[in-house]
């Protein structure tokens, strides 16, 4: 039986506070494989950083050869790198070939843009790259360098892979087969230090789709942080690329990323139009540093970090108005740990640094979903403060979900994201308003997402690429909107894989949603996809929205078992319906969201007070089990679908809402 339930909207009241679009922002950070599945780059291991894993070759790739005596070590890098060099050597008494390789995945007809940084003895002449089928050892590929000196140099070329393969065989080769010399003591060695390829339809360094798909999020906003920044040098990662340092991720492990700095962040940036947003290291930097950071982004040439980014190949300021100091500093898991009290002195030193540079920019500091971290905070530092952020991780934390949580009782808990958020913002919202010092500050959620942590492989599928997160994720949005008055900034955490939130995913990744379940390589690494929350922050940041306008809903209840104590909601009935509603600057365009997060059907009958439609539309993502996925076998399983809606003659309009479903109606007068 289906339910009958009211929306009342009041469209003459609404409210004069304009919506931010950065609430639909998002969150890119060096964790995990984010930044590999990110960027473009088909090589991994690409200046030799690892330790030989075995035969003396960097572990990242393997030696082939059909020599008896062919010979691998790591040897220092070219000056001014960092990592090592590869040397391989070759005898002319082998009559071989030697070199290394490493399995890659290549599309067929596309043109890949390689650069090597080599050096080789006198004796030989050329080097041999090509792409091979491991399999039938068909040849995909080829490409032919001379080597041109026993120095360092840097060669750029092309090569055309003939067709796809998933698992083909990049070469790198030197040959004695033609050439004869005296095996002395310095013949027949090649030194690599670099080596890398990209597709030529990359933007920059990152994925085309990733940029496309990007651009159909409308994010609004782009933050750059994460754990990995309170121990992160910018200056580590600006520059000529290859000259980077290699620097260990001391937040997560493996290597930073020296591909994705500054220039590159505000890069894809521009490409996705998107206004950025920095958190600079509190943790283990100075506000010297964060104030030179600054000034490279947005000083003239006139000043000696603009002078730098001038020098770096980027003349004109990138003028970055939003500037975050610290990164959960309150967790004892952070670099630069402390006291609120002690952040609180640390946080007035680094703004008054920032402020010099640039006495425009936003300053955000970091708070905490604990109330007494943000009152000390406040107190000591309110006039330095523009907005205070929060973290809010739904899950494990906030309602006890653990892996032994009943399927049912587990999504009554996740579908009570705005609950939660809504009880964390009022706290913040009543220390706020409890002084008049405190006023003008605004929140700044600057990462969120559903989190079931522990209980993030269930039966080989992570819950957090569900339609069950997406409805989560979908109402915690229409808490957003509601509170947009105070709300200003939202960071989905994270942006492309990473752990297990990224709503962009790509193929065979770490997080892959098939790790634990079926063994092996799916065969689509390739393959770039939205989640169902991607789905559901596509359909809602495209939304024609300015304001909010006031809604009255009658539903159903469904029970849940509350939350955590400090956050202080006890056991009771929820609303199946969770609703939010804004109009356009025009006030010709209403936009009602709806989430159903019952569990059964519900017929709805929409009041628009003051408002004559003439046109309605609704967006529906949905499916008959909400813990259905989007996966590498099936990308598009969960998608917004689009239908028009009758009107009565008299205005009346009556909608059926699907279980466990995000509903977005547009009418226009």
């Amino acid at each position: 039986m289906n339910n009958l339930s009211t929306i009342t909207i009041d469209t003459a009241a609404a409210g004069e506070e304009r919506i931010n679009p950065f609430i639909f922002g998002h969150f890119v950070e060096d964790i995990r494989d984010h930044m590999d599945a990110m960027l473009a780059f088909t090589l991994k291991d690409m200046d030799f950083e690892e330790e030989a894993a075995s035969h003396g070759v960097s572990a990242g790739w393997y030696p082939v050869t059909n020599g008896k005596n062919t010979q691998y070590s790591l040897e220092p890098a070219a000056p001014k790198h960092s990592g090592h060099s590869q040397r391989i050597r070759i005898l002319s008494d082998d009559r071989c070939y030697g070199g290394i390789a490493q399995r890659v995945a290549v599309k067929g007809g596309m043109t890949y843009r390689l650069s090597l940084v080599a050096r080789a003895a006198i004796e030989l002449k050329a080097l041999v790259c090509e792409l091979v089928d491991p399999e039938t050892g068909d040849q995909l590929g080829k490409a032919e360098l001379e080597l041109r000196n026993h120095n360092w140099q840097t060669y750029e070329f092309e090569l055309t892979a003939l067709k796809s393969h998933e698992r083909a065989e990049l070469r790198l080769l030197i040959s004695s087969e033609e050439e004869v010399w005296r095996d002395s003591t310095g013949s027949g060695m090649l030194w690599i230090d670099h080596v890398s390829m990209l597709p030529e339809d990359s933007v920059g360094f990152v994925k085309r789709e990733v940029v496309e798909m990007t651009r159909q999020l409308k994010p609004g906003m782009m933050r750059l942080a994460g754990n990995y920044i309170s121990a992160y040098h910018f200056e580590h990662a600006i520059g000529p690329v290859f000259e980077r340092p290699n620097m260990v991720n001391e937040a997560w492990g493996g290597w930073t990323n020296k591909y994705f700095g500054t220039d590159e962040f505000l890069a894809f940036c521009q490409a996705t139009d998107t206004e950025p947003l920095i958190c600079v290291n509190a943790g283990t930097g100075t506000p010297e540093e964060a104030a030179a950071w600054l000034e490279y982004c947005n000083g003239d040439e006139s000043t000696p970090y603009g002078a730098l980014r001038v020098k770096n190949g980027h003349p004109e300021p990138y003028r970055v108005r939003y500037w975050e100091i610290g990164n959960e500093i309150y967790g004892p898991w952070q670099h630069g740990h402390c006291t609120a009290e002690q952040f609180a002195e640390r946080y007035i030193r680094f703004s008054e640094a920032l402020k010099l540079v640039d006495p425009e920019v936003v300053l955000l500091a970091c708070g905490d979903v604990d109330p007494a971290w943000n009152r000390t905070l406040l107190s000591a530092a309110a006039e330095h403060i523009d907005m205070l952020t929060l973290h809010i991780y739904h899950g494990s934390a906030t309602v006890g979900i653990h892996p032994d949580t009943s399927k049912e009782a587990r999504y009554a808990a996740v579908s009570s994201f705005p609950e939660i958020s809504r009880a964390i913002i009022n706290q913040a919202s009543e220390l706020i308003n409890s002084d008049t010092r405190y006023g003008h500050v605004k929140l700044a959620i600057t990462e969120y997402n559903t989190m079931y942590y522990p209980n993030t492989i269930r039966k080989g599928l992570p819950n957090e690429h569900t339609l069950e997160a997406a409805v989560a994720n979908a109402a915690n949005l229409n808490e957003f909107i509601r509170q947009s008055n105070l709300v200003q900034i939202g960071s989905y955490s994270d942006l492309v894989n990473g752990w297990l939130g990224g709503c962009i995913r790509v193929g065979d990744h770490y997080a892959d949603q098939y790790r634990g379940k079926i063994a092996g390589w799916s065969g689509k690494s390739q393959t770039v996809y939205g989640t169902p929350t991607y789905h559901v922050m596509q359909l809602y940041a495209n939304r024609p929205i300015a304001s909010v306008v006031p809604v009255q809903t009658e539903c159903g209840s469904y029970p849940w078992e509350g939350s955590r104590p400090q956050f202080g909601l006890a056991a009771t009935p929820l609303p199946t319906l969770d609703v939010a509603a804004c109009i356009d600057d025009s006030k010709q365009v209403l936009t009602v969201f709806v989430v159903n997060r019952g569990l059964e059907p519900e017929e709805v009958d929409i009041h628009a007070l003051a408002f004559e439609q003439e046109q309605a539309v609704i967006w529906e993502i949905g499916a008959d089990d909400y813990e259905v996925i989007n996966s590498v076998f099936e990308p598009e399983r969960i998608l917004a679908t689009e239908r028009s809606l009758a009107i009565s003659n008299d205005g009346h309009l009556r909608v059926r809402l699907r279980p466990h479903s995000v509903n977005v109606l547009e009418l226009r007068r």
